[in-house]
């Protein structure tokens, strides 16, 4: 997969805005932008869909906090099997796509913490070839009104990308 930090890096240096004014003891704190970045790629030869959501791991926990009224810790779990759970839950509840007009289901493959951010990943079986792909993005949208999504889609070495500003949560790419 792509390397996902690279390009979030990229992102702010470009924007040149600072994504923390602080980070102590692991945890970061106070940020002054609020979004997700939602890489997906079709991969060819397995004939799959690879995709990842980065998200701020602050943000996201107060969310799950919010949705699952369960106590999160995304750094450190407890429960490695009760995480994996919330963190598919919410993404596939946010997050939906549509491949040449059918609708495709994600399949969780794990998530891993890279600096300040969660990245999520996930998988979509048996895609031969893409030619559109319709996206539903809602990560965070009830979390801050200023939530921003970042989508990046790759089909055969073309790279599209978009920015959906809340509440506009619908996106399209023809390849």
């Amino acid at each position: 997969m792509v390397s996902i930090l690279f390009k979030w890096s990229l992102f702010f240096s470009m924007i040149n805005m600072p994504v923390f004014s602080n980070i102590s003891a692991g945890k970061a704190v106070r940020h002054p932008i609020f979004m997700s970045v939602t890489e997906i790629e079709h991969n060819v030869k397995d004939k799959t869909l690879e995709i990842s959501c980065k998200i701020f791991t602050d943000d996201f926990e107060k969310t799950l906090r919010q949705n699952y009224k369960t106590s999160i810790d995304l750094i450190n779990p407890k429960d490695k099997v009760a995480i994996n759970k919330l963190i598919s839950d919410y993404v596939q509840k946010h997050l939906s796509l549509l491949v040449d007009g059918k609708k495709v289901e994600l399949q969780f493959l794990g998530y891993e913490q890279q600096e300040e951010g969660t990245l999520s990943y996930f998988q979509v079986n048996n895609i031969s070839s893409v030619k559109k792909i319709d996206i539903t993005n809602t990560i965070l949208y009830e979390y801050k009104k200023e939530q921003i999504g970042i989508m990046h889609v790759t089909v055969a070495g073309n790279r599209k990308s978009t920015k959906l500003n809340n509440p506009s949560d619908k996106c399209s790419f023809e390849f």
